[in-house]
């Protein structure tokens, strides 16, 4: 049977992988945060004391990564680095930071990218990322390019922070969006894009449940 693969792209703090992971809840899709892969590669880095900006060593460590995504009886994504859990740890700030470095190498996406295509080919899937509709998935079903304004993405991290007790200032999260936004359309390998066959989703002045509609409806008109 032929499995049904929907990409989701956008810039850090879009709200993807929230609104992916409720999409997947309700169409009993897979939910794949690719974002969140990323991150469990850079808290290997941090953990480790290995200079982001360093790629030969970044590079030289990756055999020493174990990366497995599993799901807990809460129904979430949770990321295990070598074994470990690390599903709270890969959302502080320092690691978002980090992945946006770490993620630009070729061979860190080329380590990652068969992991990522084996779960399309094998579940139905809602994945979401930086390249899915471009790279990793080029032939899924349906691509959506979700965004919103620097701004409101900044005023939604800011809160997501405060609710997990590692609260920052808004300028400094506007700054590190803005600086990320940056990193992620100009690196050279896997560039963040629209692919030219997505719909683009903009949900700065939309609610959560307005976002949600907005992109259930998409995917119905699709698939």
């Amino acid at each position: 049977m032929d499995t049904i693969s929907i990409a989701i792209d956008g810039p850090s703090g879009a709200g993807k992988s929230t609104l992916a992971r409720s999409a997947a809840a309700q169409l009993g899709y897979l939910y794949v945060d690719t974002g969140a892969i990323y991150r469990t590669i850079a808290c290997h880095m941090l953990r480790n004391g290995i200079e982001p900006a360093d790629a030969e060593t970044v590079t030289a460590s990756l055999p020493q990564i174990q990366v497995e995504l599993t799901y807990g009886a809460d129904g979430l994504q949770h990321m295990l680095l070598n074994g470990e859990d690390v599903t709270s740890e890969i959302r502080l700030p320092q690691v978002s930071a980090c992945a946006s470095v770490v993620s630009a190498y070729p061979q860190v996406r080329s380590f990652l990218l068969d992991m990522q295509r084996t779960l399309a080919e094998t579940h139905n899937v809602i994945m979401d990322g930086r390249d899915i509709g471009t790279v990793v998935l080029p032939h899924a079903q349906v691509k959506i390019f979700l965004t919103a304004s620097a701004e409101a993405r900044a005023k939604r991290r800011c809160l997501e922070l405060e609710q997990r007790g590692t609260p920052e200032p808004y300028e400094k999260v506007l700054d590190d969006i803005q600086r990320r936004d940056w990193n992620d359309t100009h690196r050279s390998t896997a560039p963040l894009r629209q692919a030219e066959d997505a719909v683009v989703l903009d949900t700065t002045t939309l609610d959560f449940a307005q976002s949600l509609a907005a992109l259930l409806q998409i995917i119905k008109e699709h698939v």
